[in-house]
């Protein structure tokens, strides 16, 4: 049975593509799914988060108003608590793509424009065959509309997509009112490539009895 396809502009043996994960970024475990018969594989995320000139800004967010309790919150995020820097990550996926024989995408959460093109062009120059924009981000400006943060989002895909050359694939969560709308213009205006549908997002919650951050995957079935 041939089950080969086209995706990202690639022609590729069948459509089983591992997508970002833990499992994606281990380098073992990237020559296992290939031998397994994966066409083409999906290196685990950099978030904004884990780039130098993000984390003051998310972890001063993530503290805020903790001052007001009368005791501290123990346990909050901390920035050496990243296993993974952005150095370290493009060696990684630089090691990836001379090891594997499949194409190798890269993932990045993007989140800003100046410093995300910046690091999309980094990316690009390990050799990599694609790169997905994980543009998904909790809106807290309550004077942001919808249309504000619809337009921001394809601001970055679109400035992206001008700086690389490399195709671009943009994930989606289904939590825009008018879904077929965006991912339209993602593609007619922003330059998308392909589009993917994202399963899984990561939602810190607060556990009231330990009175502790603590890690909440919030899953998306794809249809």
């Amino acid at each position: 049975m041939n089950l080969a396809t086209d995706y990202l502009g690639l022609h590729l043996r069948s459509p089983i593509v591992p997508s970002a994960g833990p499992l994606t970024e281990n380098l073992d475990m990237i020559k296992r799914m290939e031998d397994a018969g994966a066409a083409a594989i999906v290196f685990h995320s950099l978030f904004e988060e884990q780039l130098q000139e993000g984390r003051h800004d998310f972890f001063s967010r993530l503290n805020q108003g903790t001052e007001d309790f009368m005791e501290p919150l123990p346990g909050p995020l901390r920035p050496e608590g990243f296993r993974v820097g952005p150095e370290r990550y493009l060696e990684n996926l630089s090691r990836a793509k001379t090891s594997a024989r499949v194409p190798i995408i890269a993932s990045l959460n993007a989140h800003t424009e100046g410093g995300w093109v910046e690091f999309a062009k980094q990316i690009q120059q390990t050799g990599v065959d694609g790169l997905e924009l994980n543009i998904y981000a909790v809106p807290t400006d309550p004077n942001e509309n919808s249309m504000e943060i619809e337009t921001r989002y394809l601001r970055i895909v679109a400035a992206v997509k001008a700086a690389v050359r490399i195709p671009i694939a943009v994930k989606l969560s289904p939590y825009f009112t008018s879904f077929v709308n965006v991912a339209r213009k993602f593609v007619q205006q922003g330059g998308a490539d392909a589009l993917v549908l994202f399963n899984q997002f990561y939602q810190p919650d607060i556990d009231p009895e330990r009175l502790e951050i603590v890690p909440n995957l919030c899953s998306v079935h794809r249809p």
